[in-house]
């Protein structure tokens, strides 16, 4: 697994290990933010597990350790929608050469399959809601564009060297272990600080979120499912709420008024995103099974514990 140490892949670690997976993690531990050793520290020792300190960015590193895998659940990114605007050269290295090195060197090593982690940027604003898999792509961001152009390599690599490649399009992950960049990790920790939080435009700006057990569910799923090969699938709760609404229930569950600070619109993040599941029902058999009421209190836990 590449980015086995972030949020999202350390979730997918953790449940591979409770199902009696061999999980090689492969982390490069990149300062975009801190504290991904403590994401894993709790698996130290486990039986099955080994993280690896490298990156995707070193072919021929990536192509000795592939040798023998069954599965890439390839999860390494450099994410940060308004990071990769100051930085879109690095966006393009991570997440497009990176993503072709996995995949050669997958091809190379005849892996069983790679699962590739996309997200929902890569459909920009909507013509219509919800995001069915064949809504247009037109990306807003270099983050969206160097996504859409990895998951291009993703149907070439299938198409011409018959590699089993599944893109699962992420819809806004949140949960423990989320990273501080994100919007709800943001708020949290503006409000525990005694900083003002800052919303972004008017805050009528929708979100489809999406628990973090969810998309780890769903990722599984898509490594196990015969079938789903060369296919894109919308991992999302298949419902939304506003930003500032989400900000609201935040601070009507810690119990504070909390006034929010108004920021212009960064003109790069899309009006509205929801998810059409369809499809990853009816390939996966999968379904969300965790609300937001439910996960926002288990992130609120979390986040307390976290900063205890």
């Amino acid at each position: 697994m590449t980015g086995g140490a972030g949020f999202i892949g350390s979730h997918l670690v953790d449940r591979l290990l409770d199902e009696g997976a061999y999980v090689a993690a492969l982390d490069n531990f990149d300062p975009f933010y801190d504290g991904k050793e403590r994401n894993v520290q709790h698996d130290f020792g486990r039986e099955g597990f080994q993280l690896i300190r490298g990156d995707i960015l070193d072919y021929d590193f990536i192509s000795s350790i592939v040798k023998g895998v069954d599965i890439i659940f390839h999860e390494a990114a450099q994410p940060g929608v308004r990071y990769c605007n100051t930085d879109p050269l690095k966006a393009n290295l991570v997440n497009v050469t990176g993503t072709l090195n996995v995949l050669w060197a997958a091809k190379e090593a005849s892996v069983g399959k790679v699962v590739y982690a996309s997200s929902s940027s890569v459909y920009g604003d909507p013509q219509y809601l919800p995001f069915d898999e064949g809504h247009p792509t037109d990306p807003l961001s270099p983050y969206g564009a160097s996504k859409l152009a990895a998951e291009r390599y993703c149907h070439v690599f299938h198409r011409v060297y018959q590699l089993p490649v599944v893109c699962l399009r992420y819809f806004s992950v949140y949960g423990p272990r989320g990273r501080p960049d994100q919007v709800m990790y943001r708020f949290v920790d503006a409000i525990v600080h005694g900083r003002t939080p800052t919303i972004y435009g008017d805050g009528s700006q929708t979100r489809d979120f999406t628990y973090v057990s969810d998309v780890v569910d769903a990722t599984i799923l898509a490594s196990e499912v015969d079938g789903d090969e060369g296919m894109v699938l919308n991992i999302g709760a298949g419902s939304r709420i506003t930003v500032k609404g989400l900000a609201l229930r935040i601070f009507d569950r810690i119990g504070m008024d909390v006034k929010l600070e108004v920021a212009d619109s960064q003109g790069y993040d899309p009006s509205d995103t929801e998810a059409d599941n369809t499809r990853a029902r009816r390939v996966l058999g999968w379904k969300p099974t965790v609300n937001l009421d439910e996960g926002l209190s288990l992130f609120l836990d979390w986040f307390g514990k976290f900063r205890s």
